[in-house]
């Protein structure tokens, strides 16, 4: 199975990329760039390490990752397929940093924190079961990596030109990640 994400940019033409790349398959777009969506996908979700850690995670072995309220964020978990890569990414932190490797174990289905009432953070009056509007999908860690990968490691390295994570104002909770980014964080944080 192939793990790749094409970045293409497509910001200085009126162009449609899916008229181009009708057989590659999905495209989802984040700012000037389309990532056409192969077989298997690699993403970077982020969490405060106050709210939901690495070791919380390492316990839990599974979660849901449910109050995504960004509808780019939303689009793309609902682009996640079963057994996608995920660098799990602690934000909130000085600096942030990918701190373990995780896979998508169920596909995205109703975010059910957006109708429940009691839940003042994550509730949305405008959802309802006909139209959900949020949704959420379980993810399963693979491994706690032996060491954090920070986000001035990755910026430092021209190898991640590109990855969004990079960018400045970067705030997106869930992203698109190419596969050659993912291997080489992965390869980072279990090199001691």
């Amino acid at each position: 199975m192939l793990g790749i994400a094409l970045c293409l940019n497509f910001s200085s033409t009126r162009s449609n990329p899916s008229q181009h790349y009708k057989a590659a398959g999905r495209h989802v777009r984040l700012g000037g760039f389309y990532f056409i969506l192969l077989p298997m996908n690699y993403w970077l979700v982020k969490t405060d390490p106050e709210s939901y850690s690495i070791n919380d995670f390492a316990k839990d072995k599974k979660t849901s990752w449910n109050g995504v309220r960004n509808y780019q964020a939303r689009n793309f978990m609902k682009a996640m397929k079963k057994g996608d890569g995920i660098l799990f990414y602690h934000s909130q932190e000085n600096p942030g940093s990918v701190t373990g490797i995780a896979k998508v174990a169920k596909e995205a289905y109703p975010d059910d924190t957006a109708q429940d009432k009691k839940n003042a953070h994550y509730y949305d009056p405008k959802a309802t079961p006909e139209n959900p509007i949020w949704y959420m999908v379980d993810i399963a860690l693979v491994k706690k990596l032996k060491h954090p990968v920070t986000l001035t490691e990755i910026k430092k390295d021209p190898f991640f030109a590109g990855m969004p994570l990079r960018a400045q104002g970067s705030r997106l909770s869930v992203q698109p990640v190419e596969e050659k980014h993912f291997k080489k964080i992965e390869r980072l944080g279990l090199d001691v």
